[in-house]
């Protein structure tokens, strides 16, 4: 069974920073592209990034690029996100999401699976 796992979300003042984690499991092979998505109340999910685990390219949306990195430990199976200088705008549940295909972009074609999101709340 295909597992996502995300961990460390929480709140942060802004200009802070916070790493979120995606440990996979069950996955049968490194194919697979990662993206993170994020919803905040009342607003549309959106692609924040996206990583190639077995090419290593990324995407990112151009509200977030320059301020997070994603970055992938296949020896670990776990996607990072590392946000920094974060801004309230950035408070919304963040999701990881996988699909066996390359990133569309920020995003992903047809999310096969999801993770069960983590709350990240950044404070003005």
């Amino acid at each position: 069974e295909v597992q996502l796992v995300e961990s460390g979300g929480g709140l942060v003042q802004a200009g802070g920073s916070l790493r979120l984690s995606c440990t996979a499991s069950g996955f049968p092979s490194d194919d697979y592209a990662i993206a993170w998505f994020r919803q905040a109340p009342g607003m549309q999910r959106e692609g924040v990034s996206c990583i190639s685990r077995s090419e290593g390219r990324t995407n990112y949306a151009s509200s977030v690029k320059g301020r997070f990195t994603v970055s992938s430990d296949n020896a670990k199976n776990t996607v990072y996100l590392q946000m920094t200088n974060l801004k309230p705008e950035d408070t919304a549940v963040y999701y990881c999401a996988a699909e066996r295909a390359p990133c569309l972009g920020a995003s992903l074609r047809y999310v096969e699976h999801w993770g069960q999101g983590t709350p990240v709340t950044v404070s003005s």
